[in-house]
């Protein structure tokens, strides 16, 4: 078995070490930050001791799990690994420091993959002195039990670096779908009309908990009001002006105000116990039109992703479905729905736009019908 690295021992660094070293391999990991450090093996048998009370796990696994896992102090104990993963702060500036260390210790073979799903993975190879072995290898949260991984390459990653990424996370239980190097990879991107078409609607007068319940009825397992929710309104609405940054401020990402004020007030959701929708229950109740608004664009959003190369709309549809228990893909709704359909509802979503979300609704090149 290869030997894995892990770099951060946050919640997600903890949670990759965990499904490597439950995967049976010798994994390696450090903290810069002591207490993080220090704490790690408590932290890890505290999850898996819940994982055995609750019968999902054997003793003899868990104690298999942790006895594959070795808490270093310097970067230094690195040097046998094949793949080293940083989950550390989001900083472009901090993790090419941490790789240009990581080079004068490791193999030339050695993977070097980021976590990072909101940073250009050309960016962090571009001070690298082998680019070639970097890559981003974005685990979704909880790494313990979601099965995505999004393999991102940038335009001079080599396919051995890639081949070998996508092996040890397969061997490790996890589902690989490639994506391009581009803001969001697939599932932060392709997930923003889900948001962002509710809070239009919101602003448009329709309630959220009316918007939640005609996506419940629709098979979605979370209103996007109530997803917001669960991840805080602070963390999508940092994730929106993010990608909006990135994308030229194009309407498509355009962070509504009702979001900007539940920031503000601090309603934040389930952390600050007061959300859209949070604590309140909400029960399914049908309505087609809200439905086919919301999926029209998350459609769209997907076919413009699509049209930038270096993913498939299969691979989409996985990454969606996986990355957000979505009950359908993007490009699965356009057949239920049909092209005709989809593109009469941008167009009447365009026509009727306000000024500061003209354009927002253009359909991709390959929606048109030819």
């Amino acid at each position: 078995m290869a030997t894995i690295g892990v770099v951060g021992l946050g919640a997600m660094g903890l949670g990759i070490a965990q499904v490597f070293a439950a995967a049976g391999f010798t994994t390696i990991a450090t903290d810069a930050h002591g207490p993080a450090r220090d704490s790690t093996i408590k932290r890890m048998s505290e999850s898996l001791a819940a994982r055995v009370a609750a019968g999902k796990l054997s003793a003899a696994d868990r104690d298999y799990t942790l006895a594959n896992l070795k808490v270093v102090e310097t970067l230094a104990d690195f040097a046998p690994c094949d793949l080293v993963i940083e989950a550390i702060v989001e900083r472009a500036d901090a993790k090419q420091a941490l790789f240009v260390q990581l080079e004068s210790i490791v193999a030339g073979t050695t993977i070097l993959a980021t976590n990072t799903s909101s940073i250009s993975v050309a960016t962090i190879a571009s001070t690298a002195k082998i680019p070639e072995r970097i890559l981003a290898m974005h685990f979704f949260n909880p790494p313990t039990a979601m099965k995505l991984v999004e393999l991102a390459p940038h335009s001079s990653t080599s396919a051995d670096a890639l081949a070998l990424a996508r092996s040890l996370a397969e061997v490790a239980g996890k589902t690989v779908v490639q994506c391009p190097d581009r803001p969001g990879f697939i599932v932060n991107r392709c997930a923003r009309p889900y948001y962002g078409e509710a809070l239009a609607l919101l602003e448009e007068g329709v309630t959220a908990t009316h918007i939640d319940a005609a996506m419940l009825a629709a098979g979605y397992r979370l209103g996007p009001f109530a997803l917001i929710d669960l991840i805080g309104a602070d963390i999508n609405l940092a994730a929106t002006l993010g990608l909006g940054a990135a994308m030229n401020n194009h309407p498509r990402y355009y962070a509504f105000a009702a979001l900007r004020g539940q920031v503000a007030a601090g309603h934040l959701g389930r952390k600050s116990g007061q959300g859209f929708t949070f604590p309140a229950k909400t029960d399914a109740a049908a309505d087609p039109a809200i439905v086919l608004r919301i999926e029209a664009t998350l459609v769209n959003e997907a076919a413009w992703l699509l049209a930038e190369g270096g993913t498939s709309a299969q691979g989409i549809d996985t990454a969606m479905q996986l990355g957000l228990n979505f009950p359908r893909g993007p490009f699965q709704a356009l057949a239920q729905h049909g092209k005709p359909t989809i593109l009469a509802t941008l167009a009447d979503l365009e026509a009727a736009a306000p000024p500061f979300l003209k354009t927002r609704y253009l359909p991709a090149p390959a929606l048109e019908i030819s």
